[in-house]
């Protein structure tokens, strides 16, 4: 898919200091993603806080995102959990004609076998009326869906467009780009080994620190995809720093700090989420500074 090569930013939700959804700071931020060259958005991924959000509030966000983006990028939906019935259902009744892909995480704390999770995903592409990029991300699901069963899909179901590969192992990443199908898509889904996957053959990136740098770590993505390598790298390294502190003390406490000091949003996390400690935040406010003099 075409569409879905490059920068896709997986959004936050903003709350309010009193906790509620901001609505009005989450179409600043949809705004500002589309304003500076990110190239598709990830509604309701990990970095939405999805498992605080009650089902109204989930209904209020993809409302949202969808009205303010008004067709103007793809959109991905975050669409997965560890119980196969339960999201099978949810692919069966919900209206996806906003979206182009769902986002489908592999099944967490149940630690399924590479045969559970194949099974697991066989169910997700027979019941999904769109396409399905598979999630990667043992850190948080206790498993690590192996390159073997993550082609093994990708060669059996032909909507099954690609992977989000967020294992942090750039070995891993390119078993998988060299034996993947070929129109297939992997996807970084960790920003600092981002422009060594796209060199590799990687597709792109669902990125956290893009959403907030939008520009420059898109423009990173499009000259690691030309091969244009010395320029990407430059790129990069200026963004390095802050792509470590966003992830310091826990996603998405530290992107939130970044929009904080942008003026996009508050930095209001929900529990069991914490902000960022004093230090911590006096560091992101001061590179958000540098780099807003640097570039403006």
């Amino acid at each position: 898919m075409q569409s879905l090569i490059g920068t896709g930013v997986a959004l936050i939700t903003p709350f309010k200091k009193d906790f509620s959804v901001d609505a009005e700071a989450l179409k600043a931020i949809v705004n500002y993603q589309i304003d500076n060259g990110i190239d598709y958005l990830v509604v309701l991924g990990t970095t939405a806080e999805s498992a605080t959000l009650s089902s109204d509030e989930k209904e209020l966000v993809i409302k949202t995102i969808v009205e303010t983006n008004n067709g103007r990028l793809p959109l991905v939906l975050g669409v997965g959990g560890n119980n196969t019935h339960k999201v099978v259902e949810e692919l069966k009744n919900r209206d996806f004609s906003a979206f182009d892909a769902i986002l489908s995480v592999s099944p967490y704390y149940n630690k399924p076998t590479q045969e559970g999770i194949y099974q697991h995903f066989k169910a997700v592409a027979e019941a999904s009326p769109i396409p399905v990029i598979l999630y990667n991300v043992p850190g948080r699901t206790a498993s690590n869906m192996l390159p073997s069963t993550v082609i093994r899909l990708a060669n059996d179901f032909q909507n099954i467009v690609g992977i989000k590969e967020a294992a942090g192992d750039i070995v891993q990443a390119m078993k998988l780009i060299q034996n993947k199908p070929k129109d297939f898509l992997v996807i970084s889904g960790d920003d600092m080994i981002t422009l060594p996957m796209v060199l590799a053959g990687g597709a792109g990136v669902i990125s956290v620190i893009a959403e907030g740098f939008p520009k420059k770590f898109s423009d990173m993505v499009r000259l690691g995809l030309n091969k244009r390598v010395d320029e990407a790298y430059k790129l990069h390294y200026l963004l390095a720093d802050s792509i470590d502190m966003i992830f310091e003390q826990g996603n998405p406490a530290g992107i939130k700090e970044i929009f904080k000091s942008l003026g996009l949003a508050e930095n209001t996390v929900r529990l069991p989420l914490v902000n960022v400690d004093e230090n911590l935040s006096n560091r992101i406010q001061l590179f958000v500074e540098k780099m807003t003099k640097n570039w403006a």
